[in-house]
């Protein structure tokens, strides 16, 4: 047996195959959206993959089972209750099938989402391992508030909150302590809250150190579990409708971006996401562009910031990096709403002024200061009396609470957010001067709040 560990940084998200060797066959879990590395592992192996399983339908990433099958003859297994619309066979509790001398059974384990569900890993009537998907994380747990309205069942987040705590005691816990815990993501993921760096565990390590199953009553376990969840990005919800019905392939899809020669004229209103380095963009711009800079977590701040029912141009400095962003655009579904795809850019006439940092410093009344950082960075760290917090998935729709009476000053942690939160304020307040705090942000981190 050999369980290969697949990980996206960008979206902190694993998935997962296990080859059985004796069969040569592979049972992949929760593969990301461009299936090529699951058939470079297939072929290295030689051996074929004939089955994928999905833990429930993700909201973060789009999946490939669907073209995977499609592909190999792979059958997919979920849940019944997610209601897919692929061809698929049910995969609940009390269900199980064995590759050579591997058995794969189902656990319904909702909290996540309704339709969740984790699948044990034995060889020889030994239980070896558990893939919990969005359900127990190392150190964490799945936050439950993403199926409100989303998906072929929906729940309120406490009804969700109230079935983790029961999968997580009655379904998860009793397993044996060596079992090995292999979740779906890891540190960064906005599917929870506080997951660990590490990419494994084991059922007794979760247990002594995850503080979600220390010994809680339900109501202080579903309190807890729901504060300071982080904010849900826009693409959640499709996403979530598109792993159901199954994405188009991954290759085609990509290729058919329209990719523009530079200079191009753009259609007037079709929204501009401009991905060069901040400074490049303050020097020139499309007026009315989107500053989302090609480093960072481009996929997630692209999908909280633009709508899945927007248009968009995608702009960027080289051919190279305007390929990986389109690649990855399409890890969350989104390549089919680029307009088109272009390097430089085809109009300099909106500059955004520098700040100047010492004057800033001097005199910050002298300012409007907007913080776009998320409620609880803005309550526990707080830098600038009297700002104002506007969390950046938030501000497009909200830019106009900010008073123009003065300058406005965007900030957020470290700089990457604040280029783009800067010109989503200055394109909705023209004629207010608004500048970018950047970088600058971290001299300010050690002092107390500035008045």
């Amino acid at each position: 047996m050999k369980i290969e560990q697949f990980e996206d940084k960008g979206l902190a998200h694993f998935s997962y195959a296990i080859l059985s060797e004796c069969a040569r066959q592979i049972v992949l879990i929760d593969p990301a959206r461009d299936p090529q590395p699951y058939y470079d592992f297939a072929q290295a192996h030689d051996a074929q993959i004939v089955a994928v399983i999905e833990t429930h339908p993700h909201a973060d990433f789009v999946s490939s089972h669907l073209e995977i099958a499609q592909t190999t003859g792979a059958t997919i297994r979920v849940s019944k209750l997610l209601g897919a619309d692929y061809a698929h066979e049910a995969f609940d509790e009390g269900q199980s099938f064995a590759v050579g001398k591997l058995t794969f059974r189902a656990l319904n384990t909702p909290g996540h989402s309704p339709d969740s569900i984790s699948i044990v890993l034995s060889r020889e009537d030994k239980d070896e391992a558990v893939f919990t998907g969005d359900t127990l994380f190392i150190g964490d747990v799945g936050r439950p508030d993403l199926r409100e309205n989303a998906g072929n069942l929906t729940a309120k987040r406490e009804e969700l909150a109230r079935q983790m705590y029961h999968s997580l005691r009655d379904k998860l816990m009793p397993l044996a302590g060596t079992v090995l815990v292999y979740p779906a993501h890891g540190a960064g993921s906005l599917c929870g809250k506080a997951l660990s760096g590490a990419n494994s565990s084991t059922i007794a390590d979760e247990k002594f150190g995850n503080p979600m199953l220390r010994h809680l009553s339900e109501a202080d376990f579903v309190q807890e579990l729901l504060q300071d969840q982080p904010f849900i990005p826009k693409y959640f919800s499709y996403d979530v409708a598109l792993n159901k019905a199954g994405a188009p392939a991954y290759a085609p899809s990509v290729q058919q971006v329209p990719r523009l020669a530079a200079g191009a004229a753009l259609e007037a209103g079709v929204l501009v996401v401009d991905t060069r380095p901040e400074a490049d963009f303050k020097q020139g711009h499309v007026a009315g562009a989107l500053n989302i800079q090609q480093g960072g977590k481009f996929e997630t701040w692209l999908g909280s910031i633009v709508g899945p029912e927007e248009r968009f141009y995608l702009v960027a400095a080289d051919e190279a990096t305007l390929e990986d962003l389109i690649r990855k655009t399409a890890k969350i579904g989104y390549e089919a709403l680029i307009k088109g795809a272009l390097v430089g850019t085809p109009n300099v006439a909106e500059t955004l002024p520098q700040l100047d940092v010492a004057q800033f410093r001097q005199h910050p009344a002298q300012y409007t200061i907007v913080d776009i950082r998320n409620a609880s960075e803005h309550r526990d760290e707080p830098l600038f009396a009297g700002s104002l917090n506007i969390p950046l998935p938030e501000l497009r729709e909200r830019a106009q609470e900010i008073p123009t009476g003065k300058p406005v000053v965007v900030h957020c942690a470290g700089g990457y957010r604040s280029a783009a939160g800067s010109s989503i304020v200055a394109d909705a307040l023209p004629g207010t001067e608004v500048l970018d705090l950047s970088e600058a942000v971290k001299t300010f981190q050690s002092a107390p709040a500035a008045h």
